[in-house]
């Protein structure tokens, strides 16, 4: 994973359908019409861009350019931590157009940044090239697990089938007669849970996954360390020892030091079932690889025309699009989620747990790949070079492409690299 990788309407409007994909068989270019929220126009997007010779700056999505607003925040949890930020960067694009004897302020034209950071057309990106980064910074990213009983009834499968895809088909229908949909309506941590709970140990089909989905406690992860996530348009990284992995399309949550939900973003958690279903003592291994957290194209901050309430309605769609011509298409909705996003950001940070720099918080999945791609029983693994695109119009698109991890290029910018760059920028005393 990394940071840089260089050799150095109104709610009910934005998510009424989910954002159009890529045609099968068009693995598209990055343009803003591809990316961008529907309502664009209305939104507060910040992100980050890979400038050589400044290191990465700060940005807003104004008009057809990125726009640098260091001057409000050096870094973007700096900016969050703001009880206006969302105001401060309107009040800063409209202080550039209107304010002609200003001082130029630095911008870059979007369709041409995003052309730069597109990694499956330049897979060995220009290292020259101005481009775009995940939208964080010195955030931690955390990760929900088990948040929908779609996902969670996969990792008990995972669980039992100890990493093989082969055997998940038989365990999933033995599951489904057990189970069946019962675990839908099931608020977490209520009485009713702790009843599912003791007739499932009756009946011998109790799992640590279903105790961290349906019991009080959340499975809160680490899933990649502060600037280490990538960007949209990055690679993104499996191991080449990994047979049996998948996409997690999700919503991530800027969450500021205090606790406030202040925005959120699009994320791939990039999962090796084999792996995690071997062992969950090795989800450290499954989760966090070089490249394998992927987050874009843009934070949205809260303001009148997206709450936390439009998140709570997002619909989600995925699309893998194979070089052997394999097509994976899928949703994850947000309304059926078991465990409220602001609960979740609360069981990640508060008394019992501080992030002075805020975080980033993965929301978890419904999706599931069952779609058999290697032969019957075998279900949905990535390859080599698929893209994959998580979409939904009020956040836009996140498009990665898929790689090796250890072909990707390695994480080396770092938390002193990046002081070193501000502190040349001159920005440190606006901390």
């Amino acid at each position: 994973m990394s940071d840089v990788q260089t050799p150095s309407a109104a709610n009910a409007t934005a998510t009424a359908t989910p954002a159009a994909l890529t045609p099968p068989g068009a693995a598209a270019a990055l343009t803003p019409a591809r990316v961008l929220p529907a309502d664009a126009a209305r939104a507060v997007l910040i992100g980050r861009l890979w400038v050589p010779g400044s290191g990465p700056v700060l940005v807003t999505v104004h008009g057809e350019r990125l726009l640098d607003i260091s001057t409000l925040a050096p870094t973007c949890a700096e900016l969050l931590e703001r009880p206006d930020a969302a105001a401060a960067v309107r009040a800063l694009r409209e202080a550039h157009d209107s304010l002609p004897l200003e001082p130029a302020r630095a911008t870059w034209p979007l369709a041409t940044v995003l052309a730069a950071s597109d990694g499956n057309a330049r897979p060995d990106a220009d290292a020259g090239a101005v481009r775009l980064l995940a939208p964080c910074d010195l955030q931690v990213v955390k990760a929900s697990g088990v948040t929908f009983v779609a996902s969670l009834l996969e990792r008990v499968i995972e669980e039992q089938a100890r990493g093989d895809a082969a055997r998940a088909v038989g365990i999933r229908q033995a599951l489904a007669g057990i189970l069946g949909d019962n675990l839908a309506d099931i608020v977490p941590g209520s009485p009713q849970a702790a009843e599912v709970k003791r007739v499932l140990i009756e009946r011998g089909a109790w799992s640590q996954y279903l105790e961290v989905g349906i019991g009080p406690d959340a499975e809160i992860f680490t899933k990649a360390p502060v600037l280490a996530a990538v960007g949209c348009g990055a690679r993104v990284g499996i191991l080449e020892s990994s047979a049996w992995n998948n996409p997690e399309p999700e919503v991530v949550l800027a969450v500021a030091s205090d606790g406030r939900i202040v925005g959120a973003s699009l994320g791939n958690d990039v999962n090796l079932r084999d792996v995690e279903g071997r062992s969950a003592l090795l989800l450290g291994k499954a989760k966090d690889n070089n490249a394998s957290c992927a987050i874009g194209p843009f934070i949205r901050l809260f303001d009148d025309a997206f709450t936390l309430d439009t998140v709570r309605g997002l619909e989600l769609s995925m699309q893998v699009e194979g070089l052997d011509g394999h097509q994976l298409q899928g949703h994850s909705s947000m309304a059926r989620i078991s465990r409220d996003p602001a609960d979740l950001a609360a069981q990640a940070i508060g008394a019992h747990h501080q992030y002075p720099d805020g975080l980033m918080l993965f929301l978890g999945t419904m999706f599931a790949p069952t779609q058999d791609r290697h032969g019957p029983g075998r279900g949905f693994t990535h390859e080599v070079g698929d893209v994959v695109t998580v979409a939904t119009p009020a956040l836009g698109a996140l498009v990665n492409t898929v790689d090796h991890c250890h072909r990707i290029t390695p994480w080396t910018y770092g938390l002193r690299e990046l002081m070193r760059d501000l502190a040349a920028r001159g920005l440190l005393g606006a901390a």
